[in-house]
């Protein structure tokens, strides 16, 4: 079922990180879906020309979420929260782990809080498979051992059990989504943060060399942005799933030696890779085990890595030539 056509047991939502490469596609999927739509952010990464498709059937509050009054104001009146705004560039959190835990940390309290005293029926929290560090085995489900590797992983698995707690002691439902690595149009490859997609789509269509850093056997779960909007819709629309935690990718995994020969085929280009020292705090190999989200969250992604990539490849051209 596409976005477009996915019914919404909600009639207001507050999406914050809206202006965000994943929540701005969010945002898009409840104008469509004909739900009013509160969108906070400050924005740090995002960008408010995301959201100009539908700017003008939105509410926008530039805040952030370590700002109270300013969340409260945002969250009144919403059915359900959609949190996405965060800290997510992990060298960051390295290198200031403090500002990133009252990011990641206590704006996820802020943000379970402020739902709590509005009487928000759900919220819909953005989590990452990061928090699983580098298991023992693959795929990795929900129940494997979490193991994380650096302040952001720590911060995020944090933020599950604070929801846990929420879903236990007061009237919230909360649900968790751990991301596996997602991609798609918006993603920004300027950024010297950006995820390897971005990164290499911008290299391949202008002609330049990549850098893997590491040696290119490493390997992630590829899910596409659109795939995770559905995942997260399908999250707000169920009843009786509260404090649980899904894992939300494909179930597929790809090196990033083979990401880079598939970008090559689609742009058409014939070039050799350079490799540099692993980043530090990255895992090594990551894959989800989907059967827990397929049985009971109903959602299975059904974008394939040739199809996503096709189709970010074409926005990443588009974008490039309204640049020149």
């Amino acid at each position: 079922m596409s976005v477009a056509k996915r019914n919404l047991k909600f009639n207001s939502a507050l999406v914050t990180g809206g202006a965000g490469f994943i929540g701005s596609h969010l945002v898009e999927a409840h104008v469509t879906g004909g739900c009013q739509v509160t969108v906070l952010d400050n924005p740090s990464s995002g960008h408010r020309e995301n959201l100009s498709a539908c700017a003008d059937k939105i509410t926008f509050i530039e805040g952030d979420i370590r700002d109270e009054r300013i969340l409260a104001r945002a969250v009144s009146g919403c059915e359900v929260v959609f949190h996405l705004a965060a800290e997510i560039f992990v060298p960051r959190t390295i290198e200031d782990p403090i500002k990133s835990a009252e990011i990641n940390t206590i704006g996820t309290l802020n943000v379970l809080e402020a739902a709590r005293k509005s009487g928000v029926q759900r919220v819909v929290l953005s989590s990452s498979c990061a928090v699983y560090g580098n298991p023992a085995k693959l795929p990795v489900t929900e129940t494997t051992p979490t193991q994380p590797l650096s302040p952001y992983a720590a911060q995020k698995r944090n933020a599950e059990q604070h929801a846990a707690v929420y879903s236990g002691l007061y009237d919230l439902e909360t649900i968790n989504l751990r991301y596996f690595n997602v991609y798609g149009p918006r993603q920004d490859s300027p950024s010297p943060y950006s995820g390897v997609i971005s990164v290499f789509l911008d290299r391949a269509i202008k002609g330049q060399v990549p850098v893997i850093q590491g040696d290119g056997r490493q390997s992630r779960d590829f899910i596409y942005v659109q795939d995770v909007v559905v995942a997260n819709l399908t999250a707000a629309n169920q009843t009786d799933l509260s404090g649980e935690v899904y894992n939300i990718g494909t179930g597929q995994q790809t090196t990033i030696k083979r990401l880079w020969n598939t970008v090559s085929q689609i742009a058409d280009v014939s070039i050799d890779p350079t490799y540099e020292t692993a980043r530090e705090g990255d895992v090594r190999n990551s894959v989800a085990d989907t059967t827990l989200a397929e049985e009971k969250l109903e959602f299975k992604a059904r974008t394939t890595l040739e199809e996503g990539l096709a189709k970010t490849y074409e926005w990443y051209k588009d974008r490039l030539k309204a640049e020149d």
